[in-house]
Formats: C-alpha cells, structure tokens, sequence
C-alpha cells in the first residue's frame, strides 16, 4: 500500500512539475509572440493615452509623475494583460502554434505584417464603421417598407 501511494505522489509531483514547465515554456513563446507582433507596443499606446486622458483631467499633478506612473504600468500592465490572455490563448493554440507564429514574424513577411498592423487595423476599423452605418441605414428602409 505504501508502494502504491509513494508511487501516486511521485506521479502527481511529475505530472506537476512537467505541467509547471510546460506552462512557462509556452507563456515564454507567447510573449515573444505578443512583442513580435507589435501587441506589446499596441498596449504601451493604449496605457499612454489612458495617462493622457488622466493628465488632461488632472493638470495639478506634475510630469515627473505621470512619466513614473508611465513606466510603471508600461512594465506592470503588460506583464498582467499577458497573464489574463494566456489560458485564453492556451485553450486554443498549442506551444507548437505559438511557436510556429513566432517564426512567421521572424521572417520579413512577419516582420512587415506586425510594422502595418496598427494602420490595417485603424483602417478596417473606419471601413467597418462605414459598412455598418450601410448596413443599418440598409435596415431601417427595409423596416419602414414593411411598415414598421
């Protein structure tokens, strides 16, 4: 009996510490993929212009302040969003798929793609605002020839 639970706790503890180091592998690929893909530097944008926002709000406090509150979520923030996003992305691409988008991004094609997504990604935003004031002005003459 002793063999047999000395033998359950060796198991557990190998299954734990592979799946410890599995998971710190992949949160590893998965930040480089997040910075090679300009994820990272989309964050630091949005937390700058949260402080923006702040500062215009608070024109009292000084600069020194907002540029040490700057750094620290710049750093801070990002290592927090990274933790939120990664069981999402755990639960839908392997260590293999991060891996593999990793050499995507590595490659000049990656690299170009990560440099245009903010501009593609601004863009389809404005066209995709276009297409649904198309579609709702589409759905209200549609609603008002059948009398509603």
């Amino acid at each position: 009996m002793k063999k047999i639970i000395l033998l359950f706790a060796f198991s557990l503890l190998t299954a734990t510490l592979t799946f410890s180091q599995d998971k710190a592998a992949y949160r590893e690929s998965f930040k480089k993929m997040m910075i090679a893909n300009g994820s990272e530097q989309t964050f630091k944008v949005v937390i700058d212009q949260m402080i923006s926002s702040y500062k215009a709000q608070r024109p009292e406090i000084k600069q020194e302040i907002w540029d040490g509150l700057g750094a620290s979520f710049h750093k801070i923030g990002i290592e927090e969003l990274l933790d939120l996003l990664l069981p999402v992305y755990q639960k839908h691409l392997s260590l293999e798929d991060i891996n593999n988008m990793n050499a995507f991004y590595e490659t000049p094609t990656g690299r170009k793609f990560a440099e245009k997504t903010p501009a593609i990604t601004q863009e389809s935003m404005q066209a995709g605002q276009l297409w649904g004031q198309k579609i709702g002005e589409e759905f209200a003459k549609k609603l008002a020839e059948k009398g509603n």
